[in-house]
Order: C-alpha cells, then sequence, then structure tokens
C-alpha cells in the first residue's frame, strides 16, 4: 500500500515535536478520519529556520507531516506559502488515493502556521 519512501518517514519522521517559542503555530484535524496536526514555525530575516510537527493520525498522516517540514525548512515565507498538497505528496514519491487527504492536512497545516505568524505580525487576532 505504501512506498518506501513513505514508510521511511512514518518509520522514523524527521522534525517531530513541538517549538515552545514558536513564531506561528497551525493546528488542523479532518473529523472524519480523526487525524489531527499541529505545526510549528520559528521565523528569521523572513525565512523559515526551523520547522515541527505534533501529529496524532495514521502512517499516511505522520509521513505527510514529516515530508512537510523537510519541504518548509530553509525556505522563505512566500516560497512555503506555495507547497502545494501535490508537492508534499510528489516528494513522498505518492500516496493511496485514499490517503490523499493526509498531504492536504499537512500542507494545510503549514499554511495555517504561517497565517498564524503573519497575523501576529500585523496585530491581528
Amino acid at each position: 500500500m505504501y512506498n518506501e519512501k513513505v514508510m521511511d518517514h512514518f518509520s522514523n519522521p524527521r522534525n517531530v515535536g513541538e517549538i515552545e517559542d514558536a513564531d506561528g503555530v497551525g493546528e488542523v484535524g479532518n473529523p472524519t478520519c480523526g487525524d489531527m496536526m499541529n505545526i510549528y514555525i520559528k521565523v528569521e530575516d523572513g525565512i523559515l529556520t526551523n520547522v515541527k510537527f505534533k501529529t496524532f493520525g495514521c502512517g499516511a498522516a505522520i509521513a505527510t507531516s514529516s515530508m512537510v517540514t523537510e519541504l518548509a525548512i530553509g525556505k522563505t515565507i512566500e516560497e512555503a506559502l506555495e507547497i502545494t498538497r501535490n508537492d508534499v505528496a510528489e516528494e513522498l514519491g505518492g500516496l493511496p488515493q485514499v490517503k490523499m487527504h493526509c498531504s492536504n492536512l499537512a500542507a494545510d497545516a503549514l499554511h495555517a502556521a504561517i497565517e498564524n505568524y503573519q497575523n501576529k505580525q500585523n496585530n491581528i487576532k
């Protein structure tokens, strides 16, 4: 069902954890499948210098969370906002169609963390 790359990111996820003093936090969930993701970002001079995640969900949810952190670290805010749901799935070498919603959650959580950061910068609550 899952390819080797997906299994690697599930078995050995990268950037797991929480950033205590995160500049932005994104939380998304899918009530249908029960997956929940939190993405934490640290931003310095407009660049994502650290991205971590905490995910409760299936293997694909964990793998996509891991991959989205790798895709985002080192990117500018603008570049990170361009990371799409398909980018996440493609970087993992594909996901079964029934699990594509997991890549949606990972990208959405990243975008929500960036939006949270931007709102803080603009003093929007």
